[in-house]
């Protein structure tokens, strides 16, 4: 069996290529990192460390590695024979692996069992986003390609945080993990991922888990820089700081519960399954990492806006999570964070409105019962 992942970063290594290689896969990776790809090619193995309660080393070997800006037709080559094509490039960037999935789609022969996709990213719907970019790039062919592959929308969750320079291809990660994919479009075929639960509707999981795990990180992280921390397990044993994250995601959970059926027992022990990872001492999960990218985390579908904007409309509480928001707006330390500072800066001398910048930030409109909320948050930089 044969899996060609995209994406060869430390999510891809340290989870979704792990548990492929567990499953008996022989693993192809394919990333647009030229040293990523070298050091990959160079070696015969790498390791996972799990760190915190029960983590153990482990092995991954039989891998190989391309290039994909370098080597596409090798790229589609390995596609049109493989079992399974997953990938963790980020929510963005699929559209930049639909071109090499297309073209091994069009290699497939003819009597090959259907490819099974999965994008293994933090969006909802992220395998359905990545075949609709296929399906736009083939147009009136993808009618006779269609058949050739079948899509699976997966919910993963693993803490990978930023691993030490010295490294190499090793990756550190905590012992949790969760993968659940929806099983309907497989037929019965289910592809060999030990650990993964396959499930009928995977809509709540998602959203548990992006509404829990990355609305929490998310909200240590801004409210952790805030108070001056460096390490979100620091965050977390503050107390300012941790009430903060519990009153962000017992909002969410109020959220869950009444969208999803979830009980409260059930919600209770998540979050503090959640909270104790966020805590584990071994991670050396810094703020600065989990807080990059405002812009997109303060965009509409996503961890802050996204559950607030659900709460709202239903006439729940949402002033924990408006701290986030708050706090988010004060991030510094990558180019987004720059980007949104500028964009402040223009409003404070009058060249954009608060009503704009809150548009252009959250994608909310000014009529949804949040929006004035949050235009008071960003008017009061001013």
């Amino acid at each position: 069996m044969k899996a060609v992942h995209f994406g060869a970063g430390n999510i891809g290594r340290g989870f979704v290529g792990l548990l492929l290689h567990e499953g008996g896969y022989e693993v192809v990776f394919s990333d647009v990192a030229a040293p990523l790809v070298d050091a990959l090619a160079a070696a015969d193995s790498y390791t996972v460390h799990e760190v915190g309660a029960g983590g153990q080393d482990r092995t991954v070997t039989g891998f190989r590695a391309l290039n994909s800006a370098e080597s596409p037709e090798a790229v589609a080559a390995e596609v049109a024979d493989a079992d399974v094509v997953t990938t963790a490039v980020g929510p963005t960037i699929l559209k930049l692996i639909a071109p090499h999935i297309l073209a091994g789609l069009r290699e497939r022969a003819e009597d090959a069992a259907p490819l099974q996709v999965m994008a293994c990213e933090n969006a909802i719907g992220a395998t359905d986003t990545l075949r609709e970019h296929i399906a736009e790039l083939a147009g009136d062919e993808w009618g006779a390609l269609s058949s050739n592959a079948v899509f699976a929308n997966t919910a993963v969750d693993r803490i990978v945080p930023g691993q030490p320079s010295e490294g190499g291809i090793d990756v550190t990660v905590e012992p949790f993990y969760e993968w659940a994919i929806e099983q309907g479009a497989f037929g019965g075929r289910l592809p060999s991922i030990p650990g993964a639960h396959f499930v009928d509707e995977l809509g709540p999981y998602i959203e548990r888990k992006l509404f829990t795990v990355n609305t929490g990180h998310a909200t240590a992280a801004y409210l952790g820089q805030r108070a001056g921390l460096d390490a979100i397990a620091e965050a977390l044993a503050d107390e300012k700081v941790g009430a903060g994250v519990a009153a962000a995601l017992e909002e969410t959970s109020a959220l869950l519960r009444a969208k999803h059926g979830f009980t409260d027992e059930e919600m209770t022990e998540y979050r503090t399954t959640i909270l104790d990872r966020f805590r584990n001492p071994a991670l050396p999960d810094t703020v600065d990492r989990v807080g990059r990218q405002p812009l997109r985390k303060l965009s509409r579908s996503e961890r802050l806006i996204g559950p607030a904007a659900e709460a709202a409309e239903q006439g729940l509480a949402v002033d924990g999570l408006l701290s986030a928001v708050d706090a988010a707006l004060e991030f510094t330390g990558d180019e987004q964070a720059q980007q949104l500072h500028q964009l402040l800066d223009r409003m404070r001398a009058a060249e954009v409105s608060p009503e704009a910048v809150t548009a252009e930030v959250t994608g909310l409109d000014p009529v949804h019962p949040l929006f004035d909320r949050v235009r008071d948050i960003v008017a009061s930089r001013l």
